[in-house]
């Protein structure tokens, strides 16, 4: 029996799945057996994929939801609103969903998880990270008998491009930007990419399934790449490193209740280059996941476009068509696909999370600067791996110093005391490093 498909937007990923569904020839055979009943459209004189009748088309996705012909919801509009009015009025219908819509599910995630749990149907994201890269379904399922320590990634392809173009180039970051902006990599208004946001949200999500609990999306420290400079990125290549914009989830510690303590944030970071992350340039994206007992697994893979998205769209349509064929609509939710929430989790006081640090300095070009600035970090316990001073474009210099694992807090004095002294005149730049 054909399952009916409602497809609510028809932009580059509606597009890509509907391609698919017109043409499931060389498909697994169950793709045959999804049928496009409906789909709406901001305007009706769009063209259209081969094969899409137009008598399908509608301007009123309220009214795709509410079509007895269609099963399955799958939402590619994008935006808050009226995406998540839209997968509440499916889910009150008994209708399951697939979403793409990261910044939604990071969102209102929980409001979401517990009306398709009420109703007993299913919301499925893959597609909402990492476009083509399989990583929800394996966090859920196939690792789901670790214990997950870490998962880190570069889930935006935008900035994975303008870092890499810089890095490779020497190009600076408004000069990369345009030319992301004319190839179609970033969006005219890029803040969302290059801010960090984007991939504030696809973290929100990974967090979420890889540790049990709902993350607060609007509590995860995050810093974008708008403000990196050149010079630190040169800087680190001398020093054995590659800055990547790094998403990061992982363990910190568990409050006597039981509610998960995470430290999970965006920002650039200093990659060493024989880490696996180091190698993943333009706009791959590649997550990382740390786990007991599997050890280290990559995925690696497109992070966006028509067609990875639109591939991630339809492997969680047939995911659930699979289960309604065998079991029937009736059947009761795949705990594993399903995924619900199973614990609390909370975000941890960033002052108590230890990390290794970049920062450079500028100062004056004077003898007992370098001393300075070790003695103050050491009379914080703060270690360090390296201390450099290299030529200023300016009159005086740039010290750059790399740590060793240090405590935020302990960070934090040590340069508070470091700036005291007139010759450190400011500090240019601070930076993770893995």
């Amino acid at each position: 029996m054909a399952i009916g498909i409602g497809l609510i937007g028809l932009g580059t990923v509606g597009r890509g799945v509907a391609e698919i569904l017109l043409d499931p020839k060389g498909r697994h055979p169950l793709v045959a057996e999804l049928e496009l009943r409906q789909v709406a459209v901001r305007s009706l004189e769009r063209s259209l994929p081969q094969g899409l009748n137009k008598e399908l088309l509608c301007t009123d996705a309220a009214a795709v939801v509410a079509n007895p012909a269609v099963d399955l919801v799958v939402e590619v509009m994008g935006g808050l609103e009226p995406a998540r009015s839209l997968i509440l009025a499916a889910i009150a219908a008994g209708k399951a969903v697939v979403t793409a819509n990261k910044a939604v599910i990071a969102r209102h995630g929980a409001e979401i998880a517990a009306a398709a749990a009420k109703k007993g149907v299913y919301v499925l994201m893959e597609a909402a990270v990492g476009g083509g890269i399989p990583i929800l379904e394996p966090l859920k399922q196939s690792l789901g008998a670790n214990r997950i320590e870490r998962v880190s990634g570069i889930i935006n392809g935008t900035t994975n491009y303008i870092l890499s173009r810089m890095a490779l180039e020497g190009a600076s970051y408004p000069e990369v930007l345009a030319d992301a902006q004319a190839l179609g990599y970033a969006e005219a208004d890029p803040a969302a990419d290059v801010e960090g946001g984007d991939a504030a949200d696809k973290i929100a999500i990974i967090a979420g399934l890889a540790y049990g609990g709902l993350v607060d999306r609007a509590a995860i420290p995050t810093e974008g790449i708008n403000q990196l400079q050149i010079r630190d990125i040169n800087y680190a290549r001398e020093l054995g490193f590659v800055v990547k914009l790094l998403a990061v989830a992982e363990r910190h510690s568990s409050d006597s209740d039981g509610t998960e303590v995470l430290d999970v944030r965006v920002h650039p970071t200093l990659v060493p280059l024989d880490h696996p992350l180091a190698g993943v340039n333009g706009v791959n994206n590649a997550i990382l996941v740390e786990a007991d007992p599997v050890g280290r697994v990559m995925f690696y893979g497109p992070g966006a476009g028509s067609g990875p998205t639109a591939s991630a769209v339809v492997a969680d349509i047939l995911n659930i068509a699979a289960i309604q064929q065998v079991a029937g609509a009736k059947a009761g939710l795949d705990p594993l696909l399903a995924a619900g929430s199973w614990r609390s989790c909370r975000l941890v006081d960033s002052t108590i999370t230890q990390h290794r640090n970049y920062v450079r300095f500028q100062t004056a070009d004077k003898p007992g600067v370098i001393g300075h600035i070790g003695s103050c970090f050491g009379a914080e316990g703060v270690s360090l791996q390296s201390i450099v001073q290299f030529e200023s474009k300016n009159a005086g210099a740039e010290i750059v110093v790399i740590t060793h694992v240090v405590q935020e807090s302990n960070f934090q004095r040590a340069l508070g005391m470091i700036l005291l002294r007139p010759e450190v005149e400011a500090i240019t730049c601070c930076l993770r490093t893995l």
